[in-house]
């Protein structure tokens, strides 16, 4: 099917939101593979968790509490945090600086084994995902649902938006985007078929553009209105 080019959503986009310079400045922060692989797995791990716990919950509630969560967790470090005992897991419930939510909590500690697991086998989480191609970033997505814990929907995808790993995420814009200008009759999150069919239209886009993926899907959301 006929799709419109990358530069008729650019200026669909500016068109929107009154100037370039304000879609300039909406574009996220994306890293180098270097500059990923000088992160701590700790910051890692406490970005998973936040993702985790903003999961269906209000995001500035959960920022607001941060604070409390890094102390919770003693700065995140994954060999200690990968070792809480049930016990542990179960006085965190008590603690009232963080969010008490057994599950995600349980969550932290299984997502700290995780990325124990991952810097085993690549020397760190950060060269794990830096060294994983963009040009097939869904399946880096499918390893995060199935490896880690309540990292599957939108959960995976925005903790590798926000460490700077350059990635689409398949928000409602996004998708109701993808839809409008042509470039999918219908998408399935769920589906692999579906997530490989708009995995090409990013490249091709980012090929058309030369603009990260995570530019190139906060543009196609600036261009729904």
């Amino acid at each position: 099917m006929a799709a419109v080019s990358f530069d008729s959503l650019l200026a669909v986009a500016t068109r929107n939101k009154g100037s370039a310079a304000a879609v300039k400045a909406l574009l996220p922060t994306v890293k180098t593979p270097r500059q990923l692989r000088a992160v701590g797995d700790d910051r890692y791990l406490a970005e998973m968790a936040r993702g985790v716990f903003r999961a269906g919950f209000s995001w500035k509630v959960v920022d607001k509490k941060w604070p409390g969560f890094e102390q919770a967790f003693a700065g995140f470090d994954p060999l200690g945090v990968a070792h809480y005992s049930d016990e542990r897991l179960t006085e965190l419930l008590g603690n009232t600086a963080i969010i008490r939510h057994l599950k995600k909590i349980t969550a932290v500690r299984d997502n700290a084994a995780y990325i124990l697991d991952c810097a085993r086998h690549h020397g760190s989480f950060g060269q794990f995902i830096a060294a994983w191609p963009e040009s097939n970033i869904v399946s880096l997505w499918l390893e995060l649902k199935k490896k880690g814990s309540r990292l599957g929907g939108n959960t995976g995808p925005i903790f590798l938006r926000m460490v700077g790993k350059d990635t689409f995420i398949l928000s409602a814009d996004v998708t109701a985007a993808l839809i409008n200008h042509r470039f999918m009759d219908s998408i399935s999150p769920q589906s692999r078929r579906d997530l490989a069919a708009v995995q090409q239209v990013f490249n091709d886009l980012q090929q058309q553009s030369g603009y990260p993926l995570s530019h190139i899907s906060r543009v196609l959301a600036l261009t729904v209105t």
